[in-house]
């Protein structure tokens, strides 16, 4: 019998299990860090912290994620995903304050967060049930953010409700395929790194969530 005949089972195998050990971590680990920035959230909340504004958000986004991306292959990486996400929890504070202030804030943020959940676990499951590829979406989905993120910019900069309402629209389809790909990814092992992986998932729920709440509170008058 031929060689490689014998050994590609053993190493579909291998690489299966690889795969399945990648998307554990990055699980237990982006738990581990939606609670630590949910605890900061409610610091941020419960002081009554100012938020940081737009280029203080930016720049310790883009500083804390170029930090994580430096690093992700070694234990320091971590510690720069939980400064990362524990960031992010913090600026969401003063946003979340804002909605409970309103009268109905309460409400649309549980819904914004349970509609978030189930994107995430019903998108997750379809991916890990089906094993369908879906990598090729990679393209498509930088080139949609950078969109996104710019338009997103111009309605801020230019004061525009509708843009950003558009944009806050374009972010939830964009997040909801992006949780698709990286799930994907990991299971297909084109992702072998947990951190990253978590970092990518993390960001992908934060932008659904923020974005939902505020189509959500749009529709509420909050």
């Amino acid at each position: 019998m031929n060689t490689s005949l014998k050994t590609a089972p053993a190493h579909a195998q291998t690489t299966a299990l690889a795969s399945n050990k990648v998307l554990r971590n990055t699980y237990i680990l982006l738990s581990m860090t939606l609670l630590f920035s949910a605890l900061t959230a409610g610091v941020s909340m419960a002081l009554n912290l100012p938020h940081p504004g737009l280029m203080i958000t930016l720049v310790g986004y883009f500083g804390l994620l170029f930090l994580t991306t430096k690093f992700r292959n070694q234990n320091l990486g971590v510690v720069f995903v939980f400064a990362l996400t524990g960031f992010m929890g913090y600026t969401l504070g003063p946003i979340l304050n804002l909605y409970m202030a309103t009268a109905n804030g309460g409400q649309t943020v549980m819904m914004a967060m349970g509609a978030t959940g189930a994107i995430f676990l019903g998108l997750s499951a379809y991916v890990r049930s089906s094993r369908k590829d879906f990598s090729y979406m990679g393209g498509f989905l930088m080139v949609g953010i950078l969109v996104a993120f710019l338009a997103g910019l111009g309605a801020i900069f230019l004061d525009v409700p509708s843009l950003s309402l558009a944009v806050s629209a374009m972010f939830v389809l964009l997040m909801a395929g992006l949780i698709l790909w990286q799930t994907s990814n990991i299971i297909h092992g084109g992702e072998t790194n947990y951190i990253m992986a978590t970092v990518t998932l993390y960001v992908s729920l934060f932008n659904l969530f923020t974005s939902l709440l505020h189509l959500m509170g749009f529709m509420g008058d909050d």
